[in-house]
């Protein structure tokens, strides 16, 4: 079966770090260009970081760049998403999923058509 499974996440406070993973099953992750999306409560889901397996460039969301940071672990068949000085803004549940490529259309198109078959994702808080 091929799927993604999320893990990592928690309550944080703010300023606080966490690692997100991002496992698949089924299939070879370091062959597939993988995006970390995140959905905040009341929110449409948006793109946080994307990794291009075209050109091995990874890609970060304004919001986020300069605190986090994605990375590969071929070994392990995974991708992971090291999330410091967060705040109360980065509260969401997070996503990975592997869109067509890293551009804006591609990961629009991922939240507009995938978001449906993404995994349960997993939770990140960040309060005092």
């Amino acid at each position: 079966q091929v799927q993604l499974v999320e893990s990592g996440g928690g309550l944080v406070q703010p300023g606080g770090s966490l690692r997100l993973s991002c496992t698949a099953s089924g299939f070879t992750l370091d062959r597939y260009t993988i995006a970390w999306f995140r959905q905040a409560p009341g929110k449409e889901p948006e793109w946080v970081s994307c990794l291009s397996a075209t050109d091995g460039t990874t890609y970060y969301e304004d919001s986020v760049r300069g605190r986090f940071f994605a990375s590969r672990d071929v070994a392990k068949n995974s991708v992971y998403l090291q999330a410091n000085s967060l705040t109360s803004e980065d509260t969401a549940v997070y996503y990975c999923a592997a869109p067509e490529r890293c551009t804006l259309v591609a990961l629009t198109a991922e939240i507009i058509d995938g978001s449906d078959r993404w995994g349960q994702g997993t939770q990140v808080t960040v309060s005092s």
